[in-house]
């Protein structure tokens, strides 16, 4: 690598806020905040509003909001089981 070419590369803490959850990486992102880490050291820390740990998709508590109903709303258009099935025959 060219020197002072490259940003500072070094260990940060990410805390998830929503979900209580720290992890420990290496990252460009710089704190003025510090925590203590498990192993002694002292390490910067990034709060992050969320994270893989708390983030619907990778939890499996994604929802997807249908208020009238899909399969209903296109019966209601094209037909189907209702009554407007018996008029385009």
């Amino acid at each position: 690598m060219q020197k002072d070419k490259h940003p500072d590369y070094h260990a940060v803490v990410f805390r998830d806020r929503a979900a209580g959850y720290a992890f420990l990486t290496r990252s460009t992102a710089t704190s003025e905040q510090t925590i203590a880490w498990d192993d002694g050291e002292t390490y910067p820390v990034v709060d992050v509003e969320i994270s893989s740990e708390s983030h619907p998709f990778y939890t499996g508590k994604a929802r997807t909001v249908d208020s009238e109903g899909r399969v209903a709303r296109f019966e209601r258009r094209y037909g189907g089981e209702g009554k407007g099935a018996e008029t385009q025959s």
